[in-house]
Formats: structure tokens, sequence, C-alpha cells
């Protein structure tokens, strides 16, 4: 089997790391997910049966989910469910639930954060435009910064235009 799902959860485990003898990137860890639903006779929030999923990333996404999530960070992760049964050598069999990951990051719900984009084949960031620093540099102070310092958008170029073509 294997469909394509995105789930909710919590890291439960620390994003381990390992490199092939071919040079791969492959990073995984324990996705946590609790279904919780309103209780309308009790008035609370209760919590559902904890799923548990095997969650493995390839390449770029193993390398920047190793260097950026940690042991319990909500996230969100869409990728590929592969369900298979196990069986060890002491006879002792269950069932395996897997997320091959195809894109996963913070679920934003609980926290902000911030990106960084790297350059394309490259686990370095991008190097940043010159009027950046200079516009950081010399933005306001008070409420009204953050909108001062963001940029303008055109509305007469549409905003696909506006921005460099992505890697991908």
């Amino acid at each position: 089997m294997s469909e394509t799902v995105t789930v909710r959860g919590f890291a439960g485990t620390d994003i381990r790391k390992i490199t092939t003898d071919k040079g791969l990137p492959i990073s995984t860890f324990r996705l946590a997910s609790t279904p919780r639903r309103f209780d309308r006779e009790s008035g609370e929030w209760v919590n559902g049966e904890t799923n548990w999923f095997n969650v493995t990333c390839f390449r770029n996404l193993a390398l920047n989910a190793h260097s950026t999530l940690a042991k319990g960070d909500p996230v969100i992760v869409t990728g590929r469910l592969k369900i298979r049964p196990w069986e060890n050598d002491a006879g002792q069999r269950g069932t395996a639930v897997e997320i091959d990951a195809d894109g996963l990051g913070h679920d934003l719900t609980f926290g902000t954060g911030s990106f960084t984009r790297l350059n394309p084949g490259s686990a370095e960031p991008a190097a940043a435009e010159p009027s950046t620093g200079a516009a950081a540099e010399s933005a306001p102070e008070g409420p009204d910064a953050q909108e001062a310092a963001e940029p303008q958008q055109s509305w007469d170029t549409p905003a696909s235009e506006q921005r460099e073509s992505a890697p991908f």
C-alpha cells in the first residue's frame, strides 16, 4: 500500500541522520499524532488514541529536517504512507506504519518560524541580496516597522513575475 497522506503531530524522537556508502543522506524520526475532540458533555477537550509513524526523509529534505527539527517540535508531514507487517528473530510480530516524506515543516499553529532558502544543490544558505542588509539597518523602529520593512508589491505586475524563479 502506498497512499499520499498529510499528518500533523509532534516529533516523538530526536531526528537521526545517516549517510549511505553512496553519499545519500537519510533522516528518520518517530511522529506522534494524537487527535483531539471537544466533549460537549464535559465541556472539555479530550485526547484520542495516539498514532505513531516512522518518518523517513531523503536528500536535501533529510539534511534540512536534521538541522531544523528537534524532539517535541510540532510538525506537519506529507508523504507516501506504507504499512507493512514485521517479525523479529524472537518471533514477535507487528505492523510498521511509515511515511516516506515528500515535505515537512513546523506546524505554525503552535508558534512562529522563519525560512532560509538554500542554494540549489547545496546545503549552504543563498546569498542575501545587497539591498536586504541596507534596508534592515535603516528600517524604522516602532509599531509600523514591520510594514515599512516588508517589500512593496506592485499591483500592476503579477506576484509570480516579481519573484525570482524557484529552483524547484
